[in-house]
Formats: C-alpha cells, structure tokens, sequence
C-alpha cells in the first residue's frame, strides 16, 4: 500500500478527474447527497483525502484520512496527512496522538515537533518543550520559530539573560531581524528591563515600527512606563503611516492613554509571548500566499490562547481566502464580544453571509452595527456593496448617500464612496448624478485607474468628449497595463471610435492577459472581423461562447458566428445598443468590489 500511495503522491493531479468520476464515489462510499459513508476501501479514503485537502475542505480531509489510517495505522505518509489536517482542525488530542507517532517514524518532522513543543510547554514541562523546539528548527522558517519559541521557554524558567541571549542570534538572516528584535522588546519588557526593551525597539526599522502590532506593543511600553507623550506619538506615526480613520484597537488605546490611564503591557505571560510567536509568523505566512503552513501556526497560537483575538481574526480571513465562509464565522464568533474589534467583526461575518447568499442576514447584521454607530462609515460602504453586487443598484445608492453624508470634508481616501454611487446612478441610467460623482472621485484621487477607465469609457459609449475620454483611458492603462479589463477598455474605446486596427492590437493584449473571459474574447472577434479577419474571428467568438457568457451575450455571439458584423457605417448608426454597447459583464469588472480582506490589519 505504501508504494501505491507513493505512486498516488507524483500522479495524484493527473487521475483527479478520473477519481471524481468514477473511483471516488465507489471506493470512498460517498452516499446519496454527497455524503460521507463508510469507506469500502482504504485507497478511495485516501483519494478522498487528497481531493478534500486540494479543495480545502480540511475537516473533510481529517476524516477521510483518519478511515485510511485506520486500515493501514503504521502509515508514515497516512499519519502525516492526518495529523497536519487535524492541526489545522485544531482537533488537539487526536493531533497529539498522531504527533508523537509521527516523530517515531520520521524523527525531524518539524511542525510535529513544534506542536509537541507546546504541549510539553503547556504542561510546565520545560525541559521536554525546549528539546522538541529544538528539532523543530529544519529551515530558515523552523529555525526562527525554535529560536523565539525556546526563548520563551527560558523566560518561562526565569532565565531572562538566556532568552535574550538566544535572540541575539548573529546567524539569523536580516529578514528574521525583525521577529527577533519585537520579541526580544517583549520579552525584556516583561522582565522589567525597561532599558533592554526600549533599545530593542528601537533598532526596528521605522516602517516596522509603525506596523500595527509593534504599534500597539511599543505604545503600551511607553505608556506603561508613564511616557504618554512618546505613547501617543507612536500611534500618531502609525495613523499618519496608515491613511486611513486608524485600526478601532489603536483608536482605543489612544483614548485610553489620553485619559491619563497606563495600560498594561502587550505580552504579559510567557504563554502569551509563544502564542504571538506562532501568531505573528502565521500572519505573515497567510498574507504572502502560504494559507495552510499560516493556518497551522494560527491554530498553535490559539492552542496557547484559545481567545486570542487577533489569532481568531487572522484565521478567520484564512478561511475566507480559501471561500469556507461557514468556518470563518464560526472564527469570529469566538473572539470576545465588546472589544473595540466588534463592528469590524460583525461587519466581516455580514459579508460572510452575503457570500453564502444569506442576503436578509447580513442586511440585518450591517444595519445593526450601522444604528449601534451612527458615525461609522464602514457598514453603510458594506452595504453599499453588497447591493451593488446583488444589482438592487437604487438601494446600493442610497446607502451611498448616508456614507457621503457623514463626510465632512472629502479627502483622497474618500474616492470610493463617489466612484461607487456614481456607478450605480451610471446603472440606474442617470448620468449627469453618476458624471459629478465619478468627476468627484477623480478629483480626489486623480490618478486611480478604475475611475480613469469608468468615466473615460462612459463618455466614448456616449460619443461625448471622446479625445479626453480616450486620454483617460490610456493613462488608466499606464497605472494598470497588466489589468486585462482595463487594456481591454482601451480596446473596445479604439473600436468605438473606429479605430479597428488599433483596436485589435490592444484587444489582442487583454485577451493574452485574461484569457478565460468571454466578453474580451467576444472584442476581440469583433475586432478581428473589422480588420477582415474573419476566421480568427469566428474562432474568438466560439471560444468565447465555450467560457460561460451571460445568456444575452451568448445569444447575441450565436448570431454574430451565424450572419458576421453589419458593416461598419451601420454599426456608428446604432445608438448604444446591447449589441454595439459594453456589456454587463464586461462593465462590472471595473468596480470596486465590496469590501474584502482583513479589516484588522489596515
């Protein structure tokens, strides 16, 4: 069985349809509804595995992985599989008893090790955990985490001088410098060596420095020490840094310091100091792209803090870049409640609601948190969106407008507002409301391309102030040159204005850019058939009806592969209809989409 399932490992990508089609359903015993039944062999259980990791589904994972262990118990490759997918379940006791037996059969498997780790740490066996980190450091990533992980085995032991001196590692690579440095300021400061902690943050870099995690942490150290000026300073740097109304956690302190009140320190535990150990690089595995490695770090954190708030919401944004919206809720539902994270929370649980097309619950949700705060602009802006994605364009509006409304004074950060609810009235067909307030959002940010490209495309669809809006297009290209729709935009203006070898040329490019859209392939059939190649063009529009178009759009294709174009003085003479004029489809893609990705993390 072994050799089969190494077999498996370098072919699993190329039987995967197969297995769907036909071996699944039959081995793995998937019942009527999709349903996992009892498995009729233990390859199936492992195919199901893979196809359940490979879709994210890890909790399907666990379990379909624990029914092929049961039939094969010293599998190394089964017992891997299994005990990283109950990590990232969180489902401790099973994940331990898979860990020790994995470090049996592979001694320097490090995440096994790491987890080990933190058992042994939480049960105040010291020794035992320090080992297990230790051989946890197997790369450049395990060998930072054994590194700040053992120091906080030392500080838990009250040997300060040895954490610090194991932070000072001089091998550690520059981009490990500034974990090493946050945590030794940390650390120190929980030792009560003012001095050594405020050295040490200092030697981060100012950018770092104004990140908001060593935001909150070096503000509360100087706040702690009764430097409430410095303190506020600090979050003054971050906010200025950010552009943005600040993070509500920030805000908080602020105020809080303001009062004349000292808070007390970020880490104030050596458990906590491991848990932002394993929250700290989780965070940062799951923004650069490594969701499942972030995840189980996450969860390590959370295993030392169950309510770490930050871990839970960083989590939480993992499961919505992985679409298991479900479990993102769940995340944010066990974060404290009344902490100045909640509208932050509700508002990401409402758009978590929207995307499991649970429209009526997040309304509800956002217009909750809307009335808690009658001031805060975000869950009209969330509203605003989801409306808008749901097409009810007159609501999506309005709820514009009361976003607007509470603007004093527009500043750059408030394009988006305008941008929106111009697009909407563009929808709703009032163009002169929909043209002030894309001129708006172009006054106060005048170089964003999506705004750029909407107004400079709706005035060429009018034939209105074509060479200005031409010229706004192609300086949205000049931003965006990558952005197949932006590109295809300046195409179909091109085309517009009968410049069809210009066309062409752009089209061409959007296409090689975003390839699996229909709408650019259906411009650029046009544009090939305009220029007179009209076999290219049949074979754009057949490509295009192949890539799921809107049904209109597929009609109107049908009949261009049936009768081709009429000629291009016939085509100027229709005025802005669905055949000549942008399609829906095409027109969304340069909107802004609702609100998305962490709110906690501005």
């Amino acid at each position: 069985m072994r050799a089969r399932l190494s077999v498996l490992n370098r072919f699993a990508s190329t039987l995967a349809l197969a297995v769907i089609t036909t071996v699944l359903p039959a081995a793995a015993g998937v019942g009527p509804g999709g349903n996992a039944a009892e498995p009729r062999s233990q390859l199936g259980s492992y195919l199901a595995g893979r196809l359940a990791r490979g879709a994210n589904d890890t909790s399907a994972a666990a379990t379909y992985y624990g029914r092929a262990l049961a039939s094969d118990p010293e599998n190394e490759v089964l017992i891997e599989h299994s005990f990283l997918m109950e990590a990232t379940e969180g489902n401790w006791p099973r994940a331990e008893t898979l860990a020790r037996e994995l470090v049996k059969v592979q001694p320097t498997h490090r995440t096994a090790h790491a987890f080990l780790g933190l058992v042994d740490f939480k049960a105040k066996q010291y020794t035992a955990s320090d080992e297990h980190f230790k051989a946890a450091s197997a790369n450049p990533i395990g060998e930072l985490t054994s590194t700040l992980a053992r120091a906080w085995v030392h500080q838990a032991q009250g040997k300060t001088q040895d954490a610090l001196t194991l932070l000072d590692a001089p091998r550690q690579p520059e981009w490990a410098q500034f974990y090493l440095r946050y945590h030794r300021a940390l650390l120190a400061d929980l030792a009560g060596r003012r001095i050594d902690a405020r050295m040490a943050y200092e030697r981060i870099p100012k950018n770092d420095q104004r990140t908001l995690r060593i935001t909150l942490a070096f503000a509360r150290h100087a706040a702690s020490g009764g430097d409430a000026k410095v303190a506020l300073s600090i979050l003054k740097a971050h906010f200025d840094r950010s552009k943005s109304d600040g993070h509500p956690v920030a805000l908080a302190l602020q105020q809080q310091i303001m009062a004349g009140e000292r808070p007390g320190l970020l880490v104030s535990t050596p458990t906590e100091g491991l848990a932002e150990v394993f929250y700290g690089l989780g965070e940062a595995l799951t923004g650069e792209g490594g969701v499942h490695v972030g995840a189980v770090y996450l969860q390590f954190a959370l295993y030392l803090v169950p309510d770490f708030p930050f871990a839970l919401a960083t989590l939480a944004n993992a499961y919505e870049t992985t679409k298991r919206y479900e479990a993102a809720i769940g995340a944010y539902d066990r974060i404290p409640k009344n902490t100045p994270l909640q509208a932050s929370i509700d508002i990401r649980k409402a758009l978590n609601l929207n995307q499991l097309e649970r429209l009526d619950e997040a309304q509800k949700l956002l217009e909750d948190v809307a009335n808690r705060d009658p001031r805060d602009i975000r869950p009209l802006d969330a509203l605003g969106g989801i409306m808008r994605g749901h097409k009810r364009y007159a609501e999506a509006a309005e709820y514009y407008t009361r976003a607007i409304a509470l603007i004093t004074k527009p500043e750059q950060k408030h394009w988006s507002y305008f941008y929106s609810r111009g697009t909407c009235y563009e929808r709703l067909k009032k163009w002169p409301a929909a043209e002030a307030d894309l001129q708006k959002a172009l006054q106060l940010k005048p170089d964003e391309a999506l705004v750029l490209n909407y107004l400079g495309y709706s005035w060429i669809d009018q034939s209105r102030n074509l060479k200005q809006g031409l010229a706004l297009i192609e300086k949205a290209v000049r931003q965006k040159p990558d952005d197949g729709y932006i590109v295809d935009s300046l195409g179909w203006a091109h085309y517009r204005l009968g410049n069809f070898k210009e066309a062409v040329k752009h089209l061409e490019r959007a296409v090689e850019l975003r390839p699996e859209d229909p709408v650019l392939n259906d411009h650029l059939g046009d544009g090939f058939w305009r220029v007179g190649r009209t076999r290219e063009a049949r074979f754009q529009w057949e490509q295009a009806l192949t890539l799921n178009p809107e049904p209109d759009d597929a009609e109107k294709i049908r009949r261009k592969l049936q009768k081709g174009l009429p000629n291009p003085v016939q085509a100027r003479q229709v005025k802005r209809t669905k055949e000549a004029g942008r399609s829906e489809q095409a027109k969304k893609r340069t909107e802004v989409n609702p609100p998305s990705g962490p709110f906690f993390f501005q």
